[in-house]
């Protein structure tokens, strides 16, 4: 992969198709953790970990989001970098939705996602 020059920059219209999914997968993970939260189930020492990974996940993608409104998003290794932190923030919600799954299937936690 070729690294960009210092002042390279991508197009307002590619980073706004990015600012837009970015959104779009904040919102389904906000949703998310939204209704796993508000779920009237008891919490036990097993749903810990998913939470936590699941906020770290949103976090991250927070933050990308932010960087990705600033005016110097436009230049690409700032995009760049917001990209990948942005795939970091997703997989780890993924990995915290798969165990909070995995431990709903095993019925080792108190708060069923599966309903």
């Amino acid at each position: 992969m070729i690294e960009p020059g210092p002042e390279e920059k991508i197009d307002a219209t590619f980073r706004n198709g990015s600012l837009t999914a970015a959104g779009i997968i904040l919102g389904f993970s906000l949703s998310f953790i939204s209704r796993w939260v508000s779920n009237p189930n008891d919490w036990s020492r097993i749903d810990i970990l998913p939470m936590l990974l699941l906020t770290v996940g949103i976090a991250l993608q927070v933050k990308v989001f932010a960087d990705l409104l600033a005016r110097d998003s436009l230049i690409a290794a700032k995009y760049d970098r917001s990209r990948r932190l942005f795939l970091i923030g997703l997989g780890i919600v993924a990995v915290g939705i798969a165990i909070a799954l995995v431990n709903d299937i095993l019925g080792m936690g108190k708060m069923p996602m599966l309903g």
